[in-house]
């Protein structure tokens, strides 16, 4: 952080505008595109600049003319920040414009450990530190002024600062590097992507960048604003995974040891969660290669964990333990259906089937049992018996195509465990207990306490998208089902019914159908089993009407590492990844009006659209390469070998 005047190390207070370093700023002087900010610091009238290559920050700040000017280096601040997070920090002064050092905190990455590498386009004159924690031990350092000019120092609460004189418009350049290695490591990172001090040279190569990424779809909308929002999207669903290995090839993994990276690139970040519903297919599709990487960093996750097991949510070589299912083998799956991966097979169904019966899951012990996960040993019960059991048809997928026969009959049959907890009686998949009887206390509009987690029945009850014609047949036949889609919809869901629930909030429901989260995204599109498809199409377009913008408040819930954005993507162009694992999607109603996806394979998908408007929301006609589809299904042979899709829209079903 730059600042001059009297030095200030407290960040300050966000409801007092004067007090510590922190800066007011306007939003006039705001400029932000891929790859690039900048704002002007009104307290301290410097203009900040920020680019960035893939592991090196790029910063320019300009100054006033000034015998006080500092750059902070605060090593406290942290997302979800308390007294504890932060484990260690050590900074090393190698010379009068080059800092290395490290911070390790834990949390969320119990054990996160980022290596940095800073250099300055000018010498500071003088540096120190304030150390802030209460210092139990000190050793014989207690003989030593380490605040002020001393080149190594270390703690656990620590922020330091580089002063400067600065003439009036003067600009010092910052180059940051970060490594998950070593200092030395993100030194190489640093010398490597950034050699040079010349800041407008890598703004522009970062700008090609993403252009080069953002062009791998080219779309005219109906309005502009809708153009903002498609391109706004394809930047969120680049923002993770996130790339994890130095220049040269070493990388940090799940046991803490570093490893070579030999016929990939290895990243982290994978919230699966959220991810392998729409935005690991999208990349299926955009980004083949690099999601062909993300399985190989999978791979080597599971090969040195101590469990053999895939990453359920993994960050920075550490595994969160975060939500449900072992949804890592969705990815595997999704990705062999379709050909993009040229991962050992062998392996991913090895380490797939360790996943599916790692004791640690919650409930899986019961779950192998009994055929469900009882509510009276594991809470949310319902939500972990259906994604179990779309993992196993996932698994049983990965091993037909190998041949091996009885796994694939093995986990085909674990795969049809979801019917185990649908009640006939109150017509919802219900919470069960060990004894074999269902709930007695069940609100199927609740989000909390009724065996589903950031969700309800309503809504998350209807996953099993590997057989939803079995599931419509077991909730009464495709009419009951439109039906009961259709209350989804229009019942709205009271306020009591989501208050207990951080992850649900009112700016993301429709009804109640709640598109802020996850569990329901690919429910829009389950009219195309019934008799009522135009319905999938109206509410598709509704819901990117409502739940979509350009503005500040562009997202419902929050982006979820992209799977919010994804989910956009793919039915702006008209159609998605229902059944993640197969080599089919399901048409729905496009917003663009013409759009070119620009393959890795060299090849070109158009899409076109006849009528369109705001207004003309239903699909008359489709037509694949001249060829008319009545069956709602997209082929991903059609997408990846090029061609054209025509959708005739009109304003009546």
């Amino acid at each position: 952080m730059p600042t001059t005047g009297k030095l200030n190390l407290e960040p300050g207070k966000a409801n007092e505008p004067k007090s510590g370093y922190h800066s007011q700023f306007s939003k006039n002087t705001e400029k932000a595109s891929p790859g690039f900010y900048e704002v002007m610091l009104d307290d301290y009238g410097i203009k900040a600049e920020l680019t960035a290559t893939e592991r090196v920050g790029f910063h320019q700040y300009t100054f006033p003319k000034s015998s006080d000017s500092h750059i902070i280096l605060d090593l406290m601040s942290n997302i979800y920040n308390y007294d504890s997070k932060n484990v260690w920090t050590f900074v090393r002064v190698e010379d009068n414009q080059t800092v290395v050092g490290y911070r390790e905190t834990t949390g969320w990455a119990r054990t996160r450990k980022v290596y940095f590498a800073m250099k300055f386009s000018k010498p500071f004159k003088n540096y120190g530190r304030k150390r802030y924690e209460k210092v139990e031990y000190n050793g014989f350092y207690r003989k030593l002024n380490e605040n002020e000019n001393f080149p190594e120092f270390a703690g656990r609460q620590i922020r330091a600062y580089f002063d400067f004189d600065t003439e009036a418009n003067e600009s010092i350049f910052v180059k940051f590097a970060l490594s998950g290695v070593s200092t030395s490591g993100a030194m190489k990172n640093l010398e490597a992507e950034i050699p040079g001090w010349d800041f407008n040279q890598i703004k522009k190569e970062s700008a090609a960048k993403w252009e080069k990424e953002l062009s791998k779809i080219e779309v005219e909308t109906i309005n502009e604003n809708d153009k903002k929002t498609f391109y706004t999207a394809m930047y969120h669903t680049m923002m993770s995974p996130i790339l994890y290995q130095d220049v040269d090839g070493k990388y940090l993994d799940i046991d803490q040891n570093i490893h070579n990276a030999k016929d990939f690139t290895n990243y982290t970040v994978f919230s699966l969660w959220d991810t392998y519903r729409a935005l690991h297919p999208l990349y299926n599709i955009i980004q083949p290669k690099r999601n062909n990487d993300f399985i190989k960093s999978m791979l080597s996750h599971s090969k040195h964990s101590v469990h053999k097991s895939l990453p359920i949510w993994s960050h920075y070589a550490n595994e969160n333990w975060c939500m449900i299912g072992y949804h890592a083998v969705s990815v595997l799956a999704d990705a062999v259906a379709k050909n993009t991966t040229d991962a050992d097979l062998n392996k991913m169904l090895e380490a797939s089937i360790t996943s599916s019966n790692l004791k640690y899951y919650d409930g899986i012990d019961e779950y192998l049992k009994y055929g469900y996960v009882p509510e009276d040993k594991s809470s949310s019960s319902v939500s972990k018996t259906l994604e179990y059991a779309y993992d196993d048809w996932c698994i049983a997928q990965l091993a037909k195509k190998l041949g091996n026969v009885s796994k694939e009959a093995e986990y085909l049959k674990r795969s049809e465990n979801f019917k185990n907890v649908y009640n006939p009686k109150s017509g919802f998949m219900h919470p069960k207990l060990s004894d074999g009887t269902f709930k007695k206390e069940f609100d199927p509009m609740d989000t909390s306490g009724q065996g589903f987690i950031e969700g309800n029945a309503f809504n998350y009850g209807l996953y099993v998208p590997q057989n939803v014609p079995e599931m419509i047949t077991m909730m009464g036949g495709k009419n009951k089902f439109s039906k009961h889609l259709d209350e989804i919809f229009t019942t709205e869901i009271a306020e009591k019914y989501i208050e207990q629930n951080e992850d649900i909030t009112r700016d993301g429901i429709i009804g109640n159908y709640v598109h802020g989260n996850e569990p329901g995204h690919h429910i829009p599109y389950l009219y195309n089993y019934t008799n009522d498809a135009w319905k999938t199409q109206n509410r598709v377009r509704n819901i990117m009407q409502k739940m979509y913008s350009s503005g500040v408040d562009g997202l419902c819930g929050n982006d979820d590492a992209g799977q919010m954005s994804a989910w956009y993507i793919f039915s702006a162009l008209g159609f998605y990844p229902v059944l993640p694992g197969s080599d089919e999607y399901q048409f729905g109603s496009p917003i663009v009006k013409s759009a070119k996806i620009n393959l890795e394979n060299g090849k070109k998908l158009m899409i076109k659209t006849e009528n369109q408007s705001e207004e003309n929301v239903y699909v008359s006609k489709i037509l694949v390469n001249g060829r008319q589809v009545k069956n709602h299904i997209l082929k991903h042979s059609d997408i990846a070998n090029g061609g054209e899709i025509v959708f005739v829209m009109s304003a009546k079903h």
